[in-house]
């Protein structure tokens, strides 16, 4: 079959005997591909360093008989070198690369996924203050993209203004009324915080502002770690699998 290009970010590699990998790349027009890198952990490998994790690349491929498709050209249109060079922001993107790759379905495209994934790499390449913010963020809209986007500012069944429990099975927010059995506790504070998450730019997500700014400041200790529970076990009962990257970031978070 004749070749195509393409341009996507690399979110995983593995190895393939002896100096072979299989990446796993989400591009712009064909949705996730994985396609096998031929002789890339050579050392005189004409591919380099250019499908690292994070990287922007130009591609050129031939699609496979089976499901992998081959590797056969890779420019670097942008490395995001800062986000491997910083644990703080390799954690946060690898929470974001690891939602794409779950999400992300092989050949059936997604520009709008793509385009999140890569505003999201930008944002972390320029060492925002709160790179876990940026991540959180960056679920939040990756969860409306996918229709499941959580009820933050009112009950997700009756509509009622004041919700102060949480049940993922429920759609995010419930009040009293209409809370099941073994919906949690949540804050006012916890939700004010997602909810600002959920609409802010990337861009601005990390940053730390003061009170007269144009976008955050940052919450207490307590209400990020309640927010971000909250978070990540809706985003882990929808996406219906425990997120690995998670406690990393937790530990590298602020």
């Amino acid at each position: 079959m004749p070749p195509y290009k393409e341009q996507g970010i690399v979110l995983r590699s593995y190895k393939l005997g002896e100096a072979d990998k299989i990446m796993t790349i989400m591009t712009q027009g064909s949705g996730k591909v994985r396609a096998v890198a031929k002789g890339i952990r050579k050392t005189k490998s004409r591919f380099g360093a250019r499908l690292e994790p994070f990287t922007h690349v130009d591609l050129m491929l031939y699609r496979g008989r089976g499901t992998l498709d081959t590797v056969t050209q890779a420019e670097i249109i942008a490395p995001h070198m800062s986000i491997r060079n910083d644990l703080a922001l390799f954690a946060a993107g690898e929470t974001m690369l690891e939602a794409v790759d779950r999400v992300a379905e092989e050949h059936e495209r997604n520009v709008r996924l793509t385009l999140l994934l890569l505003s999201g790499c930008r944002a972390l390449d320029a060492a925002p203050e709160d790179p876990a913010a940026v991540a959180e963020s960056f679920m939040l809209k990756l969860l409306s993209l996918s229709g499941f986007h959580p009820s933050l500012t009112a009950c997700a069944i009756c509509g009622d203004r004041d919700p102060q429990l949480w049940d993922a099975g429920l759609g995010g927010a419930v009040c009293g009324r209409c809370a099941e059995r073994g919906a949690g506790p949540c804050s006012r504070a916890a939700l004010e915080h997602l909810a600002a998450l959920a609409t802010v730019d990337l861009g601005d997500a990390g940053a730390v502002l003061q009170p007269d700014a144009r976008v955050r400041v940052a919450p207490e200790a307590r209400v990020r770690k309640e927010s971000r529970a909250l978070l990540y076990g809706f985003a882990e009962y929808h996406l219906e699998r425990r997120m690995k990257s998670v406690p990393m970031l937790v530990r590298t978070a602020t």
